[in-house]
Formats: structure tokens, C-alpha cells, sequence
């Protein structure tokens, strides 16, 4: 297991590459006192099958390390789902969660599985879920809520979520909770049409440099909506930019002499490419003695401009400053800083494996390497900042063990395991990091040349 996260921190790939390539690369046999049995590649898949059962006591013991090593608190989590792809074909069994569905990662030709995955507002990870890749984000809420307080107890906690995750159903049933669970959304901009008239009678306030917002109680919720100045000027650059180059293209269509059927396809093209800006334009479609012609809405480019860069969020704190509101909602970066970690650095994708068993544990293992990502990461930002966790393996990565070969008179061979000594760089962030390298391995001596003399 230790191997395992270990490869899946410092240098992930597939169990083949470890087997073949890595272990006799690295020193963690040296490490660990293991001999290349440790990498035996039918061990580490065997090693799959065995550790799916000790989730839950994961679990709970993060809970625990998480307080004694960095006096972490969970009365906020934050909650989210994010997809990984297979490039394998299907049928699978009935029971196998790999499943056609909402690709995050813009690959809908590829079956998938839904990863939830739940964080403090300090990043630490307190627990995932893998579930069938055409999960709908609606339908997972409830069953994470019974999970969380049947693991951890009844508390008054604090969900932060984005939009499209919570139902009225699921919102209604935290409100109504004993004591209640307290949420704060991101809420869907057709909400917003609905309470716009309310809300554009309020004054804005300052949240913090840059952000603006409206406070607006309704039917014991608070709605708050945010506008950032940055995400103003993004939104507006984007849109701009695609409608220029809409704009651009109809004009090319415009002067082609085509047939109907190929604008109809031309035009699903250009659809495709620029959606936000085709729906601030009408089209005129050639018919009888009509040309083809396009046109600005301009009612709906002002609709847009008028809601670029605002964010509807919806909460049952009442009584939460405008400030503390949006802190919350900004909270949710540490979950998507998380699987950035988990497909980036951790490389949880492209999964090898075809038992669906052994998926998940492979994505276990990958959490487990996660949770070591982050400790480190915290370590060097308390001891060491300005360094990430994968600048620091980079560093101790530089240092190496080698193995010296001495012939003996009797025909022996003593062997010397040693790893290089730190340079000043690397000596310098083992003090900060408070870190002392292991002992030098004893020698070890072998008879294999003696005995191949005496059989001669």
C-alpha cells in the first residue's frame, strides 16, 4: 500500500510501469527493507482487492489526524462532482458504474464514472464516492448528507455547493433537519429573472475589493447576489470575442452562393462553436423571395450585458453579512483545486484496470495519495512558503541512492546501498521541513559469485 501511494505521489502511472521500470528505479525497496517481491505485479493488484473494505475507517481517521496535525475544524464542507473517462469499449456487466453520461471532461464517446468528493475550506479531504458515470448531480445530495452525519454525528454544519447540485426537495429537507443543516448555493439565473424586480430596488454593498453585493431575505432564505468587477470584464471579453467571430463568419456565408442544406450545416457549425453568442442573433433563413440575412438582438445582448460577471447565491444563514457570504461561496476553489490535483499531478486518469473493484481502489489509492498531497502542502506552507508540494518532490527527487559493488579476496561481493548527500538546496528544506533522512543501510554481502566458483 505504501508503494502504491507512493508511486501515485511522486511518479503515477500504470501498476505495469511500476513493476517493470519503477521499483528497481527508486529506492523504496531500500526504503521500506523490501526485496523486488514487494513489486510483484500480481501483489499490487491483489493489494486492489483488499483495501476497498477500509474506507470508512479512512475516513474516520482523517478526521482525527486532520485536528492533530493542523487543528483543522469541519463545521463547513464543501461539495462537488467531477468525471473520469475510460477509452475502453462497452458492454460491461449491468452492475458496472463505467456509463455514458455528463462529461466535465468534454469526452461524451467515452464511458465515465462520477467522483463526489468532500472538503474543508482548507482543502483537506474528508471523503469521496465513486458512483455510475450517468449519475444525475441532482440525486447524489441526499444520500452524502445521511452519510456524513451517520459518520460523524449530528452537527450544525455549514454546505457550501454549486448550482445544480441541491434540489428543492434536498434544500427543504436541511432547512427542516434537527438542528437544521445550513447550505449556501450557487442558483440557477432563471431564479434570478423571478426575483430581479426585488432586487434591483437595493442599494449595493461592498463585500470586498472589486466585489459588489444585494442582500434580499425572501420566505425565510437569504439571496445574495454578487458582482465581481474581474469576472465582468472575463465574461465580457469572451462574449465579445465569439460574437466577433460569429459575426465574422455569417458575413463569410452571407456572400457563398450555397443550397439550403449546406447553410443548414455551415450554420450548425458556427452554432457549435460560438454557442453563447448565437443566441444574440437572429437569423432569416432564405426563403420564397427572402435572402438569407442575420441580425443583432439587441434586447438580449442588453440582458446579457446587464447580468456579465453576477452570481445569484442562495443561503438559510440569515443573519451572515455580505462579506461572510461570498467568503463561503469563494471557499469552493479548494474542490476544484482538488481534482485539478487528482487528474494532474496524481494522474487518477487513465485508469487501466477493467474489474470495476479494482477501478475503485485504484481511485482510492489516488485519494490516499491526495490526502499525503495535501499534508505536505500544509507542512511547506507553515515551514517552507512559496513552495508547492510538487516543487518539493521535484527537489528531493534530485537526490539518489546507488548501490557500490566491492569485490572481496574470497570471491564475495560487498554491497553498499547510499544515497547521495543533500545538496545545499535540499539540506536547507529538510531543516525547514524538520525532516531527517534514515540511516545509511548496512552492507550487505553476497556468496553467489563463491558458490558459482565451487561448482566449477
Amino acid at each position: 500500500m505504501q508503494t502504491l501511494c507512493a508511486y501515485r505521489l511522486v511518479a503515477p502511472g500504470s501498476e505495469w510501469r511500476l513493476h517493470r521500470h519503477w521499483f528497481e528505479h527508486s529506492a523504496i525497496g531500500d526504503l521500506l527493507g523490501e526485496d523486488f517481491s514487494l513489486g510483484e505485479l500480481h501483489r499490487l493488484y491483489e493489494c486492489h482487492d483488499l483495501i476497498l473494505e477500509h474506507k470508512p475507517a479512512l475516513f474516520d481517521h482523517l478526521v482525527q489526524r486532520w485536528k492533530d496535525l493542523f487543528n483543522a475544524k469541519f463545521d463547513v464542507l464543501l461539495y462537488d462532482l467531477t468525471s473520469t473517462y475510460f477509452e475502453s469499449e462497452p458492454p460491461f456487466p449491468e452492475a458496472d458504474k463505467r456509463k455514458f453520461g455528463y462529461s466535465r471532461d468534454k469526452r461524451p464517446d467515452c464511458v465515465q464514472v462520477v467522483i463526489a468528493l468532500i472538503v474543508t475550506p482548507e482543502g483537506f479531504p474528508l471523503g469521496y464516492e465513486v458512483m455510475a458515470g450517468n449519475t444525475s448531480d441532482k440525486t447524489t445530495l441526499k444520500g452524502f448528507l445521511e452519510k456524513i452525519e451517520k459518520q460523524y454525528g449530528k452537527a450544525q454544519r455549514i454546505w457550501v455547493m454549486d448550482r445544480g447540485i441541491p434540489t428543492e426537495e434536498s434544500l427543504a429537507q436541511m432547512r427542516q433537519s434537527d438542528p437544521p443543516v445550513l447550505y449556501l448555493v450557487g442558483t440557477p439565473r432563471g431564479r434570478l429573472s423571478r426575483l430581479e424586480a426585488k432586487l434591483v430596488k437595493l442599494p449595493w454593498q461592498k463585500a470586498r475589493e472589486g466585489v459588489e453585493v444585494k442582500m434580499l431575505e425572501d420566505n425565510s432564505e437569504l439571496y445574495v447576489l454578487a458582482k465581481s468587477v474581474d469576472r465582468v470584464n472575463k465574461e465580457r471579453a469572451m462574449r465579445r470575442r465569439q460574437l466577433k467571430g460569429l459575426w465574422r463568419r455569417l458575413k463569410e456565408l452571407e456572400k457563398m452562393d450555397l443550397k439550403r442544406d449546406a447553410l443548414l450545416l455551415k450554420l450548425g457549425a458556427a452554432r457549435q462553436q460560438s454557442p453563447s453568442a448565437w443566441r444574440l442573433v437572429k437569423i432569416q433563413l432564405p426563403k420564397a423571395n427572402k435572402k438569407f440575412a442575420f441580425s443583432l438582438r439587441k434586447d438580449r445582448l442588453k440582458a446579457a450585458r446587464r447580468r456579465e460577471g453576477r452570481y445569484l447565491l442562495r443561503s438559510n444563514m440569515v443573519g451572515k453579512t455580505a462579506e461572510q457570504a461570498w467568503e463561503f461561496y469563494l471557499q469552493l476553489v479548494e474542490v476544484e483545486e482538488a481534482f485539478k490535483h487528482l487528474k494532474g499531478d496524481l494522474a487518477v486518469r487513465p485508469i487501466f484496470h477493467q474489474k470495476m473493484e479494482r477501478i475503485e481502489a485504484h481511485i482510492f489509492i489516488a485519494f490516499m495519495a491526495y490526502c499525503v498531497h495535501v499534508s505536505l502542502g500544509w507542512r511547506l506552507k507553515a515551514l517552507a512558503p512559496g513552495l508547492t508540494t510538487r516543487s518539493a518532490l521535484e527537489k528531493f527527487g534530485a537526490m539518489q541512492m546507488i548501490d557500490v559493488h566491492i569485490p572481496t579476496s574470497d570471491q564475495r561481493e560487498l554491497i553498499l546501498s547510499r544515497y547521495t548527500q543533500p545538496e545545499a538546496d535540499q539540506k536547507l528544506l529538510l531543516e525547514k521541513l524538520k525532516l531527517e533522512l534514515p540511516e545509511q543501510p548496512p552492507p550487505k554481502i553476497t556468496t553467489a559469485q563463491l558458490a558459482s566458483t565451487e561448482a566449477v
